[in-house]
């Protein structure tokens, strides 16, 4: 697993995860020598492909007590290379200055942030509250997370657990959760490999990944050791009515 960026300090460019190491992706047109982003910011004509597509979505806040959920989610864009992520996020408004019940949500291609989404109807997230809103620096924060995230360090290669990233914005508090696709057992689907939700992992070793990917958010936050992160799953969050389930596990 490559090492956690720290929070704190600022991000170069060139220590952004890149796969497959090394290559580039000529744009269409591009007749010049090969020029990266790492060598010229605004005239590069080439890209540095991730190892998955992502798409960001946003949450607007709710206008009344009759507003559908669908109503106010909205997809922004996909990306799939360092510079269209870079691009994003320089054009973007700042998770501080988002409006109270905003929330931004950075996915996998082809995965909604909804409970429901096939692809996260058996999973649960690790999750932390930072209520001193005032002395956070939640653009720091919600950045390293989603490098983080983009970058796959926040699992083993065959983990095959992350789905996504989030940061919720309310009156008291910000949030940033980490979305998984199991809680650690295997469910109707899974296969029979050793992945999220196959029957070839045990439900010991399931907990184990996910203890893993959780202590890797904790250090992408720059947490103390007496803080804690939580894991909860989806189905206990919905069944309580709540985002904020009891905990199956915790780091």
């Amino acid at each position: 697993m490559a090492q956690v960026a720290n929070p704190n300090q600022p991000v170069p460019l060139d220590t952004i995860p890149i796969s497959p190491e090394g290559s580039m992706r000529v744009e269409n047109g591009a007749s010049d020598a090969p020029v990266t982003v790492f060598h010229d910011p605004e005239n590069f004509n080439v890209k540095h492909p991730l190892m998955n597509k992502w798409t960001l979505w946003f949450t607007k806040p709710p206008t009344g007590k009759d507003n559908n959920w669908n109503d106010l989610l909205k997809e922004v864009i996909s990306f799939d290379s360092v510079e269209e992520f870079w691009g994003i996020y320089n054009n973007i408004t700042p998770a501080s200055e988002l409006a109270q019940k905003s929330d931004y949500h950075l996915f996998k291609a082809g995965v909604r942030p909804e409970w429901e989404d096939p692809q996260n109807k058996h999973g649960g997230k690790w999750a932390f509250q930072f209520r001193d809103k005032k002395n956070i620096n939640i653009d720091n924060l919600w950045l390293h997370v989603m490098l983080a995230a983009i970058g796959e360090t926040l699992e083993e290669e065959d983990d095959g657990e992350v789905m996504g990233v989030v940061v919720n914005v309310r009156k008291g508090f910000y949030r940033i959760g980490l979305w998984t696709r199991s809680t650690g057992r295997p469910f109707p689907g899974g296969g029979d490999g050793n992945t999220a939700g196959g029957k070839g992992r045990s439900v010991e070793a399931g907990a184990e990944v996910l203890k893993r990917i959780g202590r890797a958010f904790k250090e992408t936050l720059g947490l103390k050791d007496s803080e804690q992160v939580e894991f909860s799953g989806h189905t206990d969050a919905a069944t309580s009515g709540s985002t904020r389930a009891k905990a199956k596990l915790s780091v």
